[in-house]
């Protein structure tokens, strides 16, 4: 899965071209190497998002093309923010 996808299923960001703009700003990092929208994800990959006001790291647990909202959270672990 795209990561511009796993962020908008996952519910980190609401629409996926405010994550398609966060990766082409640098504000999106993969696995210590900045991410393109279309950079392909798996689990067990550490992602890294610089908001304004801080940086949220976590870690991808599991990868759905569709899901719950109740369920999103279940999909990545939050290791930092």
């Amino acid at each position: 899965m795209r990561i511009d996808k796993f962020l908008k299923v996952s519910r980190i960001l609401k629409r996926r071209t405010v994550a398609r703009e966060a990766c082409d700003g640098g504000k999106v990092v993969i696995n210590g190497k900045d991410a393109k929208p279309s950079h392909p994800v798996k689990a067990g990959d550490v992602v890294e998002i610089d908001y304004a006001s801080g940086v949220l790291k976590f870690k991808i647990l599991e990868i759905k093309e569709v899901v719950k909202k109740d369920e999103a959270a279940s999909l990545y672990e939050i290791i930092d923010n």
